[in-house]
């Protein structure tokens, strides 16, 4: 008796969930996603990935092509071409015309010694969210690997007393993107703005 009355409340709950049109089913159903993805699905897809953060949301615009990828090449060209870095090369990196605000990019946690010039990089920023940019050069430190990034859309390297993306350390490296899926990060970047207004 006592476990078919059990049965009953559970098939109440999942029809309450699933099959019930109300504000509060809604609510229950948004608040069981947040907890899926937060505390199961980014965790097992950070341990399966080998990376703190195996998915991010692109929150600027410094890896944009604002045209097709030639027309890009002839306005962004010179400066990879001062750096040893040519067309034919650039043509064979991961993202070449690079991605959007608003994409979502899976990422994998390369080990440093793998990283390649090209390769697309999340790195920690001490004055700002982490950062997603290209390797433009990559160098040995004694022990530990350095890395150089640029943002495809940037027009140089940022250099500031708050970031130098000159010399990255490979501490700082968080993992390298590997997959796009474009336009979701809009979810993550609305729901920021939202909260920002607020706290205005």
């Amino acid at each position: 008796m006592a476990r078919s009355r059990k049965a009953l409340s559970w098939r109440k709950v999942w029809k309450f969930i699933w099959d019930d049109n109300s504000i509060w089913s809604w609510l229950v159903n948004v608040i069981l996603a947040f907890v899926l993805i937060k505390f199961i699905i980014f965790p097992t897809l950070g341990f399966v990935l080998s990376t703190t953060h195996p998915i991010v949301a692109v929150v600027s615009g410094s890896m944009e092509h604002d045209a097709r990828f030639e027309p890009w090449w002839e306005a962004h060209g010179q400066w990879y071409e001062s750096r040893n870095i040519t067309l034919k090369e650039f043509r064979s990196f991961p993202f070449r015309e690079g991605f959007n605000r608003g994409d979502i990019m899976l990422l994998y946690g390369k080990k440093p010694k793998d990283i390649k010039r090209g390769d697309v990089i999340v790195f920690q920023s001490t004055s700002r969210d982490p950062i997603i940019h290209r390797v433009v050069d990559k160098r040995q430190d004694k022990s530990d690997y350095v890395f150089q990034t640029k943002g495809d859309n940037n027009a140089d390297s940022i250099k500031t007393s708050q970031l130098d993306e000159t010399r990255i350390p490979e501490a700082q490296v968080i993992g390298a993107a590997v997959f796009r899926i474009p336009l979701l990060g809009y979810v993550k970047i609305i729901f920021i703005e939202i909260i920002q207004m607020f706290q205005r």
